[in-house]
């Protein structure tokens, strides 16, 4: 007879699923029902998954059945037993859609507030330098012509504010993005990011219709990470943007020149930018892939499922 929980701390998984699953069959008893729960609790922590606990538990059927021809009833119980192993990944899957939900819900809040500055900054602010602008032209007005000369340095300087302002407000949300989708959006990124580091940018691609708005935000932002990881730490002469949408996703793909870098072998050891890609994929239920070595450059490959495709 199984020792129960001593058991699933000891032995390794498919010998201990095995002796519980026949002390169960057995005796019917909710010690055991409880051993195959913890059991089943261990290894979705050691990183098992459904399916591999599916093969250790048609393993063992077929054991137990070698030994003796198990009857309808003892197969039911198997599966009642089975059951109850996959309650853990059950409420961890639940956990994890919760925890995905609240993550696109965070998103959507603070892609809300970035539009909000975003607007404040390139009209509200626009507006009063526009004010600003012609009060000194009235002050002007009636200055010695002497004097005036004084004010065009004032007005250089306004105008560079203005510059910065429109800059930073088409950074935290382009208005591009809102009103003409993805692809522009990327062509007007692109186009910046090209002119302020030098760097040979090019955007391909096409989409049948305009993305939904999450997805188009996700993808905008991911290509910016990944267009800002470029400029600090690749060194590279240039970069391939390419955009694809299927009826079921849509891929887009980063693809640099530059020098590469030694792939990390867990997601959470990597960098802060990616780490922000994946949140941001993870939360639309997409997938991040990235190929690099040093030397040969990076590729980065995200994909988000379109429902209702």
């Amino acid at each position: 007879m199984s020792n129960g929980v001593n058991d699933v701390n000891t032995k390794p998984l498919n010998e201990c699923y095995a002796e519980i699953l026949s002390d169960y069959l057995e005796h019917g008893n909710e010690t055991a029902l409880a051993s195959g729960y913890e059991a089943a609790r261990r290894a979705l922590l050691d990183g098992c998954g459904v399916i591999e606990l599916a093969v250790i538990h048609h393993e063992a059927l077929r054991r137990l059945n070698a030994k003796q021809q198990l009857t309808n009833e003892l197969l039911e119980k198997a599966g009642d037993f089975f059951s109850e192993c996959l309650s853990p990944f059950e409420m961890s899957h639940r956990g994890a859609q919760e925890g995905t939900r609240a993550l696109r819900h965070l998103n959507e809040v603070l892609e809300a507030e970035l539009k909000r500055i975003a607007h404040a900054l390139h009209d509200e602010a626009g507006q009063l330098l526009a004010s600003v602008h012609i009060a000194i032209a009235e002050v002007v007005e009636n200055l010695p012509p002497h004097t005036r000369d004084r004010f065009d340095g004032i007005e250089r300087l306004l105008r560079q504010i203005e510059f910065e302002l429109r800059g930073l407000s088409h950074e935290l949300r382009p208005t591009v993005l809102d009103n003409l989708g993805l692809l522009p959006a990327l062509e007007f990124l692109a186009e910046k990011v090209a002119k302020r580091t030098g760097i040979s940018v090019s955007v391909e691609g096409k989409t049948q219709q305009r993305l939904p708005p999450a997805v188009e935000t996700a993808l905008y932002r991911i290509v910016q990470e990944a267009l800002n990881n470029v400029a600090k730490h690749a060194r590279a002469a240039s970069v391939k943007i390419r955009l694809a949408s299927a009826a079921q996703k849509v891929t887009c793909t980063v693809q640099d020149d530059g020098i590469g870098f030694v792939p990390q072998g867990e997601p959470g050891s990597e960098g802060l930018g990616l780490m922000g890609i994946r949140e941001r994929l993870s939360a639309l239920e997409g997938t991040l892939r990235v190929d690099t070595k040093p030397g040969h450059g990076t590729v980065i490959v995200a994909e988000i499922p379109l429902k209702g495709g």
